[in-house]
């Protein structure tokens, strides 16, 4: 595909994987317009400075709930291709304020589409939906059994068990206000294709991560209290759920999915972007620790107990009919050896430079956690689309940017 010279609007611009994505396509010669919110002193977004992009990308002031400023963009950026990033997507925050995530991300996505059905607009909508949607996954029996008493109820019902690697087919199980939300965009890109013939193509990401990764997001609560360690600004790691698996992919290739489905991705759509990998919170913490220099001989609860030796050894065996690199300590929590609860309060690792504590706080635990995602990428890989990074690429990239000490807070 060639990019000289496109007319892109992206909205969210300002945003995590918005920069990336506009970097990338200006790299590539496209002709890049954002939708950005007016701000009182006058700055731009500090992840397009951080790119070095903000005098390239061609600012369109805006907010998705006005539906007049969308209309005004589309008429100033005359686009090729539009990508639907904006959103409120920070899930803790949604349990907060509902209504705002609600506003953002239902309201707001209809409000794009309406100004490009009436605009009459023939560009390719690449919407951004969330693996965060298919929510309650279930990934076993057991598990099946103990969320069914959680839960009192689950819909719709699992036709096989597990239902893992997650393909585009799977029960949607909304398990957040923002979830909801993207299921609602989700859906409503569909529908119009179907019933106006607007060109969209939905893609349901998981969770991608890189420098300058929100300071909400897990990724980033590990790798800067990692690097805070480090330099002797804090004394140990705070951290909420350590069992939850997630399919973690680096932004860059998540950004190339993104443009893989502007050209390829079928019209009416949905396609799973993923690295095809799950791994735990937990492994996370451990190998970032190893990348930033502390070798790690074991680990075991405050108490004494769950003790493991070498919990960062390498593991490649076949896992839901996967085989993917993991920890041993994820294949021991994905196979039901291992769990980590709140009575635990923490463990001590055990390494070359004494020993380092991660603590539990309660507080960082969801009113609803997803236990585990892990894609199935298939669809998207037959129309080219690839993973390039690995984990601890991911890993290394968020340390390197936590350096800096003004990005660390």
């Amino acid at each position: 595909m060639n990019w000289n010279d496109k007319n892109i609007f992206i909205t969210g611009v300002g945003g995590f994987a918005g920069s990336y994505l506009a970097e990338e396509l200006l790299n590539q010669g496209a002709n890049v317009f954002g939708l950005v919110r007016r701000r009182a002193d006058g700055t731009k977004p500090k992840n397009l400075i951080d790119h070095g992009i903000q005098n390239d990308v061609t600012a369109l002031e805006g907010d998705l709930t006005n539906i007049t400023s969308l209309a005004n963009a589309l008429d100033e950026s005359e686009p090729d291709y539009i990508f639907h990033l904006a959103a409120q997507s920070f899930v803790p925050r949604s349990f907060e304020n509902s209504a705002e995530t609600q506003i953002i991300n239902c309201i707001g996505t209809s409000n794009l589409l309406e100004a490009s059905r009436v605009k009459d607009t023939d560009a390719k909508i690449v919407f951004a939906g969330s693996s965060e949607e298919y929510g309650l996954v279930i990934s076993s029996e057991n598990q099946y059994e103990s969320a069914t008493k959680e839960y009192g109820t689950i819909f719709p019902k699992p036709e096989t068990i597990p239902e893992l690697p997650i393909k585009e087919t799977n029960p949607l199980r909304p398990m957040s206000p923002y979830a909801v939300s993207k299921v609602y965009g989700d859906h409503l890109m569909q529908n119009y294709y179907h019933s106006y013939g607007l060109d969209t193509t939905v893609s349901r990401a998981f969770n991608h991560e890189g420098a300058g990764r929100g300071l909400m997001f897990v990724t980033s609560v590990v790798t800067n209290q990692i690097m805070k360690l480090k330099f002797g600004e804090i004394e140990n790691i705070t951290i909420g759920n350590l069992n939850a698996f997630r399919d973690w992919s680096h932004v860059k290739d998540i950004v190339q999915g993104y443009m893989t489905l502007a050209t390829k991705g079928k019209s009416g759509e949905v396609y799973n972007q993923g690295s095809m990998r799950t791994n735990s919170v937990l492994s996370y913490i451990l190998l970032g620790l190893e990348e930033a220099g502390w070798n790690i001989e074991s680990a075991e609860t405050f108490k004494g107990e769950k003790k493991i030796s070498n919990p960062t050894e390498s593991d490649n065996s076949s896992v839901y009919g996967v085989n993917f690199e993991k920890t041993v300590v994820d294949r021991m929590l994905l196979e039901g050896e291992l769990e980590y609860t709140l009575s635990d309060q923490g463990i001590n690792l055990e390494t070359d430079k004494g020993q380092v504590k991660i603590q539990f706080n309660p507080d960082r635990f969801r009113p609803a956690e997803v236990p585990i995602l892990f894609s199935n990428t298939e669809k998207i890989q037959k129309i080219g689309a690839t993973i390039q990074h690995s984990l601890k690429d991911i890993v290394k990239d968020q340390l390197n940017f936590y350096l800096k000490k003004d990005n660390r807070q």
